[in-house]
């Protein structure tokens, strides 16, 4: 498997690749969620990489309906049930891990869900997309 794909006269970073990185970025703010509250638990970070799987399923599946469905609340409430829609994701992946992924908690979640996000975004603009420019330009 080739790292880099040439395409189009240009560098590409392969697709998998790509994904790979984004995995790894995400289960690593998984792993300092854990760290930062005591009311949100992954076993380890084995369990950590699992669970974003199983997120990545979950948001590739289920979420695009559930966020269809809640458009009249999400729009009478401005935006602020978006979270609601995350945090019923984790539910779901806390059902499925059991006793290895722990959220506990609704404010507490809501919290840790909006922390997530952010993290997210950040390891996203800050980390993982300059690597991938970085490879794609060598």
């Amino acid at each position: 498997m080739k790292l880099v794909i040439k395409k189009d006269k240009e560098l590409k970073l392969n697709k998998f690749i790509d994904w790979v990185l984004y995995m790894v970025g995400y289960t690593i703010v998984l792993t300092l969620v854990d760290k930062i509250f005591n009311s949100f638990d992954v076993e380890n970070v084995w369990y950590g990489l699992i669970a974003v799987l199983i997120i990545y399923l979950l948001n590739k599946t289920i979420k695009p309906l559930i966020v269809k469905l809640t458009i009249p609340i999400t729009a009478l409430t401005l935006g602020l049930f978006y979270p609601f829609i995350n945090l019923f994701i984790l539910k779901i992946v806390d059902l499925i891990l059991g006793d290895h992924f722990q959220i506990y908690g609704l404010v507490s979640s809501l919290l840790i869900v909006i922390v997530i996000s952010i993290m997210n975004f950040v390891m996203e603009e800050f980390i993982i997309k300059p690597i991938i420019r970085r490879c794609d330009n060598e």
